[in-house]
């Protein structure tokens, strides 16, 4: 693992505090040095360094109008050693080495370079100096940022207090609370809510919240024709017990955590097993596990419960990310790893953007740069991803049987590994003594090279195969897993955590002030106390003292955060339409009570997530229709208020499967690696090596849901990516719906859309008979989830015959052209 260098920072305090006493000890400069200075020095600066390092602006804390300020230097320590030239950052910035290139437009003259090279030489005079001492570095880095009164009232720091129901007049319209919350607001504005919506309405609503399918014609008529005034209810409750339920809202909470099973880069390289850690997320939503048991082990599963295999699988969570195999900056890339996650982890649990105080104070909300830096002190000690291997994968074993087996593996790899470097010793000693015979006196370390330019003439050529034989042995056995079945976790470095600097500007090699873990200072928390870890710890216990205070009840973000987003993937749009920003210029509730109401309602039932969807989709609110009000849009175009239902498109995953179980393809199996569909080889050629990384499933199982589809960041399912699929690389906490050409080329001339509906085609044959006019009404049903009207029958028919007739193709082409026209059908696309 990259760690800091904790030297560096020695060195640059070191390189300060030389440079403060060369400064009181340096006599006045002589007259010709004054003369030297300002004839030659001054005047180079003040046209060429001023501007961006002087008293108005200070470039990467750099000021450079005075010698003591070029002693104290900036953000990369001081920028002269006095007698020094070639060590001294000024000459390497106006000689433009490395990345050093000052003044950045032009390169100065030779003539100028080589004066301030040696007016360095000579000890840097400055005539008319005070030699007063150098402000220090972290005087001139120091915060400017203070968190006011102002700052902590924002509404979203403020402690959850459970709001009493308002007083409304139409009693009869609340069926619950949030419904007087509700019509609070549309009474406030002059508004009336929407009738209920149809219950084939509600039917299709509850199947795709719920579920994230369409309900079956017979489902729907269930529902429809029972006449019990609980039907919905009973409705309700089956949907939550369904093991679709999982797959639906897993597919939320896997947006939100940034889930893809590779790298990205241009390798894209699968990540090993992170399909089990989609697989946690479904079981988990569908066991109702608390949710803030569910963050706890995401954030520290490992700690925890260190032997539990779901709790450790959790812990993936942190190694979903993109990761760069071949950096240039191997520290850059550590902490660019560290960002990530602190980006994930705040904005996914907390609603703040705290990553936008890696290089600075945050320059809109109240977050010091400092907080930043206390965040990702909770995750440095954490093993830097390797793509596999005993730090990101623990072996699956199921029971003391299967434990011993796999210890007994171990030991047996470990014998091999040493016999066949022994063998290899042995040969490597053969080597040596026949070259030392000739004079030469060689090491071991020359060993390798020697083998290459010598080896046959010493050794003979059999000799040099068997060697090359076991030395691919060995590379194999090094490489060889010790179970086929792991799970990609999170392993850190052991108990003792590495020291934690702000890296000035973001950059890893300028460390400023140590850190130590805390929290966000405008909440007022204190500092948390972690216990000293036990002689047979293998981490800090940082994480879990983290997750104790993102899901304590007294933090007053993260219950609001999540009943907001339970809000957002029922209503279309959040209570707080930034679900990811609760911060300052983030968008403000448009119902804070309502908000605190629900984060009271999570936290009070427990943390379980299906006893607040029971409480939003039975409220009336949510049952009202999504058709248009002229009077009420004029009053409120984006419904604002809720006085309507907003219509939605499916998402992605929808559509595809959608299609699929109108079809009669879908699979239903549940669960296991990641299926790869046929994808177009005209999409595959956009890769530096066309189709590599994306393998061949079978029909039957390239036709499971789509939450199983193997998420390639490279090359995401065209089917899925035109239809607005998740952004892989960071937390995506909206779906956006976009209207595009892609989407109807997709629907009307892709190949899965035709052969799905040939396939549908087919099915209408056989389940409706050869006769047209039930083919028609079969299909429309399938699509709508309703009986179709007899003019739509009618339609569909002529539009069979004309087929036939008018463009002269065969009876089975009619049909299948006629299944893809039903396959795009807006009523099939558009939720209610």
């Amino acid at each position: 693992m990259n760690r800091y260098d904790p030297s560096r920072a020695l060195l640059v305090a070191l390189l300060a505090s030389f440079a403060s006493q060369t400064l009181a000890a340096d006599p006045a400069p002589s007259p010709e040095q004054s003369q030297f200075f300002e004839s030659k020095i001054r005047p180079v600066l003040v046209a060429n360094c001023v501007k961006c390092h002087g008293p108005e602006k200070q470039k990467s804390g750099l000021r450079l109008d005075s010698r003591a300020a070029l002693l104290a230097g900036g953000e990369q320590g001081p920028s002269i050693i006095p007698g020094k030239a070639d060590e001294s950052l000024l000459i390497a910035a106006v000689r433009h080495e490395d990345d050093l290139k000052m003044p950045p437009s032009k390169k100065l003259p030779v003539d100028q370079v080589a004066d301030l090279t040696r007016w360095i030489t000579m000890g840097a005079p400055w005539p008319g100096s005070t030699d007063a001492e150098p402000a220090s570095t972290s005087t001139i880095r120091k915060s400017g940022l203070a968190i006011t009164d102002k700052d902590r009232a924002h509404w979203a720091f403020q402690s959850i207090k459970r709001p009493s129901s308002p007083s409304v007049h139409n009693l009869a319209w609340v069926a619950n609370p949030i419904d007087a919350f509700i019509l609070a607001k549309l009474d406030a504005k002059g508004l009336r809510p929407s009738p209920p919506a149809s219950k084939l309405e509600l039917a299709r609503r509850l199947y795709y919240d719920l579920t994230g399918l369409p309900p079956t014609p017979r489902e729907a008529e269930a529902f429809i024709s029972n006449p019990s005034p609980n039907a919905y209810e009973q409705l309700v409750d089956r949907l939550l017990d369904s093991p679709h339920y999982g797959e639906k809202w897993g597919r939320h909470w896997l947006d939100l955590v940034r889930y893809a099973e590779t790298n990205s880069y241009e390798r894209d390289n699968p990540k090993p097993s992170a399909w089990r850690f989609r697989d946690y997320v479904i079981k988990s939503f569908n066991a109702d596990k608390p949710i803030d048991r569910f963050i706890s082990e995401q954030l520290a599963g490992d700690e925890i419960a260190p032997g539990d295999i779901d709790a450790l699988t959790a812990t993936g969570y942190y190694r979903l990310g993109i990761w760069d195999d071949e950096p240039t900056d191997r520290d850059q890339a550590r902490f660019d790893g560290l960002d990530d996650i602190v980006a994930t982890t705040t904005q996914v649990f907390l609603g703040m953007t705290v990553d936008c105080a890696r290089c600075h104070d945050h320059k809109i909300d109240p977050i010091p740069q400092k907080d930043y830096y206390r965040f990702v002190s909770f995750f440095h000690n954490i093993n830097h991803f390797h793509n596999g291997g005993p730090t990101d994968e623990f072996p699956i074993l199921h029971g003391p049987i299967d434990k011993a087996a796999h210890e007994a593996h171990l030991l047996d790899l470990k014998s091999k590994q040493n016999d066949l470097k022994s063998k290899i010793e042995t040969i490597e000693n053969e080597l040596l003594a026949n070259a030392s015979q000739g004079g030469a006196s060689l090491k071991s370390a020359d060993v390798r090279k020697l083998i290459t330019t010598d080896g046959t003439k010493l050794l003979g050529a059999e000799r040099i195969k068997v060697y090359n034989a076991l030395s691919r042995e060995l590379m194999a056995a090094e490489l060889e897993k010790p179970s086929k079945e792991t799970v990609l976790f999170v392993t850190e470095a052991g108990p003792i955590a590495p020291d934690t600097f702000v890296l000035l500007r973001g950059n890893p090699h300028v460390p400023g002030d140590k850190i130590e873990p805390g929290f966000l200072t405008v909440l007022g928390t204190p500092p948390p106390a972690i216990p000293a870890p036990g002689s047979k710890a293998k981490t800090t216990g940082r994480r879990t003292a983290l997750a104790a205070w993102i899901t304590s009840p007294t933090n007053p973000l993260t219950s609001r955060v999540l009943a907001n987003r339970v809000w957002q993937y029922h209503f279309g749009r959040g209570l707080v339409r930034s679900p990811n920003n609760f911060g300052t210029q983030g968008d403000k509730p448009t119902h804070p009570e309502l908000l605190d109401w629900l984060a009271s309602e999570l936290v009070s039932n427990g943390w379980r997530l299906k006893s607040l969807h029971k409480l939003i989709l039975t409220s009336n609110a949510y049952q009202m229709s999504s058709r248009p009000n002229p009077e009420a849009a004029a009053k409120d175009a984006m419904n604002d208020t809720f006085w309507r239902y907003d219509m939605r498109r499916l998402t992605a995953e929808e559509v595809r499967d959608s299609v699929l179980a109108v079809s009669g393809s879908l699979n239903p199996k549940m669960y296991g690696p990641g299926v790869f569909p046929e994808i177009p080889a005209e999409v595959m050629a956009g890769q530096s090596q066309p189709g590599y990384g994306w393998g061949k499933s079978s029909r039957e199982e390239s036709n499971r849901r789509s939450i199983y589809v193997h998420v390639k960041r490279s090359l995401l399912t065209p089917i899925l990516e035109s239809f607005d699929l998740a952004e892989t690389d960071r937390s995506s906490p909206v779906r956006f719906s976009t209207t595009q050409p892609t989407q109807a080329l997709a629907m009307l001339n892709g190949k899965f859309l035709n052969e799905q509906a040939a396939i549908l085609a087919e099915r209408l044959k056989r389940e409706a008979g050869p006769e047209p006019i039930s083919q028609v009404r079969l299909a429309l049903q399938f699509a709508t989830c309703r009986p179709p009207a007899d003019n739509e029958i009618k339609r569909g028919a002529a539009l069979l015959s004309s087929l036939q007739t008018q463009d002269g193709i065969s009876p089975d082409e009619a049909l299948k052209t006629f299944s893809l026209v039903v396959l795009n059908l807006n009523e099939f696309l558009f939720l209610d």
